[in-house]
């Protein structure tokens, strides 16, 4: 149902023009790369932004061979980092699409499935 004094024509305008927005910003994070580390930087992931593990480098201070586990862990933690960096690039960039469309969390909102907000 379409409220009285709204213009259909502005609204599909508005709706396509946020699509292609939209469009342009999944491009942006898919070709964008995140770096995270751990272990003061002991260990670095990269990770695109399609969430593709790219690259791991690990210092050889890193690595005892009585300690596998904590290399393990290092290792985690710095492919969470990234890609927790790569997250906040998409909250950034699509939350506020989200809150323009009344998507958002805020009233009226109920989020973008999907998206993760």
């Amino acid at each position: 149902m379409i409220p009285d004094g709204m213009d259909m024509n502005a609204l599909l305008q508005q709706a396509a023009q946020m699509q292609a927005q939209m469009q342009q910003a999944q491009e942006e994070l898919a070709n964008s790369e995140f770096t995270g580390s751990a272990g003061g930087d002991l260990v670095t992931a990269t990770v695109a932004g399609t969430g593709e593990l790219k690259g791991l480098q690990i210092k050889p201070e890193a690595c005892d061979p009585e300690d596998t586990e904590t290399l393990a862990d290092l290792i985690v933690a710095a492919v969470r980092d990234a890609q927790h960096k790569m997250s906040a690039m998409a909250e950034a960039k699509f939350g506020g699409m989200a809150g323009q469309l009344g998507l958002g969390d805020g009233p009226g909102g109920g989020g973008m499935p999907g998206l993760g907000f």
